[in-house]
């Protein structure tokens, strides 16, 4: 975890610093089908209907693609999915979601993201336990061009699921599950 985040942050200060130069080289323009995908780290919280909390970090990745309404304003959809496999317990948590990309000064590459969906929960150890419910998500980033048509894209994410009752073998065994993913990743976009 601690090589993680060292690396998460030096890649930040990294990009910071030739954020200007590369996107001179190469001006922010919009049009069309554009595509997506990136891989991060983020930490998720669940709570449910008699029982604690929990935060626990695992890897984070997402992808989004659409098509281009203007120059400020993107329409798609996206996937955004954490994962985490311990003691041989795998769990995921993931949103899937139909999103609204907006940049204020298209110019800049800065976005701002949400979007409106369905939320999934599966833990696995032999058996399964899943349930699935209502999501959004919401989060901020920025292309940095770094060809005509390519850009690097750091970006921030929230996403939060309602998924409500948890099931194994068709019975229920958890009620009022709630999730949050909080991530920090990086990706492609393909404008």
């Amino acid at each position: 975890m601690r090589v993680v985040t060292r690396f998460l942050a030096a890649l930040g200060v990294l990009l910071i610093v030739t954020m200007p130069a590369l996107s001179a080289q190469h001006p922010q323009t919009r049009q069309g089908f554009w595509i997506g995908f990136g891989l991060g780290y983020g930490s998720a919280h669940a709570t449910c209907d008699g029982c604690g909390s929990t935060n626990e970090g695992g890897a984070t990745g997402f992808l989004k693609l659409g098509g281009t309404l203007s120059p400020q304003i993107l329409l798609g959809g996206a996937v955004n999915a954490w994962y985490k496999s311990s003691g041989g317990f795998k769990e995921s948590v993931g949103n899937v979601t139909a999103s609204v990309y907006y940049y204020p000064a298209p110019a800049t590459g800065f976005f701002l993201t949400g979007g409106l969906g369905f939320s999934d929960y599966d833990l696995r150890d032999g058996a399964s336990i899943t349930g699935t419910g209502w999501g959004f998500t919401a989060g901020a980033g920025y292309d940095i061009r770094v060809g005509r048509n390519i850009s690097l894209t750091p970006v921030a994410n929230f996403a939060y699921g309602g998924v409500g009752d948890l099931s194994s073998g068709g019975a229920t065994v958890t009620t009022g599950w709630k999730q949050s993913v909080i991530d920090f990743g990086l990706g492609i976009t393909f404008h």
